[in-house]
């Protein structure tokens, strides 16, 4: 062992790690039924403000896209199943201007609070997940977490430059405490629960 203060220190603190560590109770298991989480999914996005639908396959959701999105002039997508007006790829040479709606394959949802987690894998471009006017979320039904501590232990962190938690379409009170949609980002927000 080298014989300096750093060393000195450092093995001093090893030995008082060992000694003193910590032992935490282990968290209490809630477990929910999928039905369960289904549902709760389902209110806290309503509550949100935003909506939910169960298209039958990728082309129910295709077709749902075009329906509820007639007016749209570029839909980017990111997600295989649906294919957009305009690659994803595009807007991240280009920018996001111009696109109307963004449509994006979540890799999970948090049932007590409606949030859909997004990577920059997910999103190909960052700014199309949040400049938009309207998000369309793909979602697989068992994706769906009971709460924050699940998501945590699902997400890693480490595999990715970005991430972020989406709920609901971007809301604000501030001014005159009225609720005003996409006073900031998307002004609605809909989750396509698609396997």
């Amino acid at each position: 062992m080298e014989n300096n203060s750093f060393s000195q220190v450092l093995s001093v603190a090893e030995r008082q790690l060992a000694v003193n560590k910590t032992i935490y109770p282990e968290g209490p298991d809630f477990l929910r039924t999928r039905a369960d989480l289904l549902a709760a999914f389902e209110n806290r996005v309503k509550e949100a403000g935003g909506e939910i639908f169960r298209p039958a396959d990728a082309a129910a959701a295709q077709a749902l896209l075009a329906s509820q999105h007639a007016e749209a002039k570029v839909i980017c997508s990111a997600a295989p199943e649906i294919p957009g007006s305009r690659d994803m790829h595009a807007v991240k040479n280009s920018g996001p201007a111009g696109v109307d709606v963004a449509v994006i394959r979540a890799r999970l949802g948090v049932a007590e609070n409606g949030m859909v987690w997004l990577t920059e894998e997910d999103l190909v471009v960052n700014a199309p997940g949040v400049l938009p006017p309207h998000l369309v979320i793909l979602l697989s039904p068992q994706a769906i977490v009971g709460n924050m501590y699940d998501a945590y232990l699902r997400i890693h962190l480490e595999d990715t430059a970005y991430g972020c938690f989406v709920m609901g379409p971007s809301a604000t009170a501030d001014i005159e405490a009225v609720l005003v949609h996409g006073a900031q980002g998307a002004r609605s927000l809909r989750v396509y629960l698609l396997a």
